[in-house]
């Protein structure tokens, strides 16, 4: 699909080879992206706690990565992992200064799931921070939140939240009704949402037909969601205190 029809032409969240469970180079991305008319995407491998994540150093020296390659526009991103009750995450130091974009997200093998009290605690810290722009897959039923408290600190401290597509067939199955319920409640507490394909694999960017149902069927204001243009994207990431990208103008 051409950029000029594509109705979502930018994805925030994809793994490449890096992270060592997806099988995608960026180079396979960049291809992937033009034949499907996507203009702007995140690079976003896991954080260094996570058991096969790239190292630190891997998010230090992403200023490697050209900014716009054949039309494409790359963003230097990474899904950080939500490490305590406190909401730290493994995102600091160079490597943060060094990124576009930071996700953050419940993962089991860096935090292990406890009860709805600590990953509601947890998830609003992260929020509160200030640190991370998009709260990745918090509809997952491993890590059940308070939705209602989550999205209404999402919606004060103007950090998006995520419907992943691939909760919805991939990973994280059965997350269908908390996504639901997280739709409709940003849409009514005036949060912001972000489509995230979660790629593995390149083929999968920029596909959000199952997350797409759910907005549809909520009747989100499309106006709150990033995915609508990288003018969207870049502007919301520069009320979130993020440098301006000028290479990016052109997109």
């Amino acid at each position: 699909m051409p950029p000029s029809t594509r109705p979502f032409p930018v994805d925030l969240h994809s793994h490449t080879l890096a992270s060592s469970h997806a099988y995608s180079t960026i180079h396979d991305y960049i291809a992937v992206a033009k034949q499907k008319g996507i203009r702007l995407f995140a690079n976003t491998d896991h954080g260094p706690a996570m058991a096969d994540a790239p190292h630190y150093w891997h998010f230090v020296n992403l200023r490697v990565l050209p900014r716009v390659v054949d039309g494409v526009g790359i963003l230097r991103g990474m899904e950080a992992n939500i490490a305590s009750l406190d909401g730290d995450t493994d995102c600091y130091g160079r490597a943060r200064e060094s990124l576009d974009i930071v996700l953050a997200g419940f993962h089991e093998p860096v935090m292990a799931a406890t009860n709805r009290v600590d990953h509601t605690r947890a998830m609003i810290g992260v929020i509160e921070r200030g640190d991370v722009d998009i709260i990745t897959h918090p509809g997952n039923t491993a890590f059940p939140i308070d939705i209602q408290a989550v999205v209404k600190a999402a919606a004060l401290h103007n950090v998006a939240l995520e419907v992943n597509n691939s909760s919805f067939s991939l990973s994280r199955k059965g997350s269908e009704a908390n996504c639901r319920a997280i739709v409709e409640a940003a849409r009514d507490f005036g949060a912001t949402l972000s489509l995230g394909s979660d790629a593995h694999i390149a083929f999968s960017l920029g596909e959000f037909g199952d997350a797409l149902a759910v907005i549809a069927e909520a009747q989100f204001p499309t106006e709150r969601i990033l995915n609508t243009s990288p003018r969207r994207l870049l502007d919301f990431l520069a009320q979130r205190g993020h440098p301006p990208i000028p290479e990016f103008d052109t997109l």
